[in-house]
This record gives C-alpha cells, sequence and structure tokens, in this order.
C-alpha cells in the first residue's frame, strides 16, 4: 500500500511541475515560485555571485532586490540582459555592474528570467541590508 501512495505523490508532483512549465512556456515570463533551472545554471557558471548574492547586497544589489524591482517592468526582459552584457551604472548607485559581453542575449535572458522569478507575491519590501 505505502509503494501506491509514493507512486500518487510522484505523479501529483510531476503533474504540478508540468503545469508551471506550461505556463511559463505559453506566457514567456517566470511564474512565481518557478524555478528557471537554465538560468540558475549560466548564474552558476558565471561570475554573478563575486558581486550578487541571493537575498544580501554585496558590491551589487541581492537578486531579491532586483526581482522586487523590475517585477512588474514591462521592458525588464528587454532591458536587463542587455545590462548584464554592456554593463554600467546608476541603476543601483555610483558602483558600475562590468559588462559580460561573452555572455550572449539568450543566455542573459535567461539569467533575468530566473532573477524575476524571485520575485515574492505582493508588494516589494524594503531592499535587503548590506553585507558588513
Amino acid at each position: 500500500m505505502k509503494k501506491v501512495t509514493n507512486y500518487f505523490k510522484t505523479a501529483a508532483l510531476a503533474i504540478a511541475l508540468l503545469a508551471s512549465s506550461a505556463a511559463y512556456a505559453v506566457t514567456g515570463a517566470p511564474v512565481q515560485g518557478s524555478a528557471n533551472l537554465k538560468g540558475k545554471a549560466l548564474m552558476d557558471k558565471s561570475d554573478c555571485n563575486a558581486c550578487h548574492q541571493l537575498e544580501v547586497k554585496v558590491v551589487g544589489p541581492a537578486f531579491k532586490d532586483i526581482a522586487k524591482k523590475y517585477k512588474t517592468d514591462k521592458t525588464a526582459l528587454t532591458k536587463l540582459p542587455e545590462k548584464i552584457i554592456k554593463g554600467g551604472a546608476g541603476s543601483w548607485g555610483d558602483i558600475p555592474m562590468a559588462p559580460h559581453p561573452q555572455i550572449s542575449k539568450a543566455d542573459a535572458t535567461e539569467m533575468v528570467k530566473y532573477i524575476l522569478s524571485l520575485a515574492p507575491a505582493g508588494a516589494a519590501t524594503k531592499p535587503a541590508a548590506k553585507k558588513s
């Protein structure tokens, strides 16, 4: 009986995962709570974590703060990949973001989709404190 119960739990989890993936594929935008594993994997292979962390501001803003700031910005999937590739300054203070010209636009877009998927539901909250 226990094997049957585990089978149904596994099947239910698979169906939920497929449903969230289908919603992502139809809209092209990150689904709240979904993990864009391709974007995360690309970020893990890059040098993103040298300046950014998930919840804490280091040199650059925390990924969750970026997600909060841009989650309702309809141009985010266009302008943020360009910011990754070309770099820039002014959006988060005086410290410039280094350019990453070796990252393709498609890969940068996947990274941004992952970052935006980190935005919490509801109102934006105060940015993370700077790491001491």
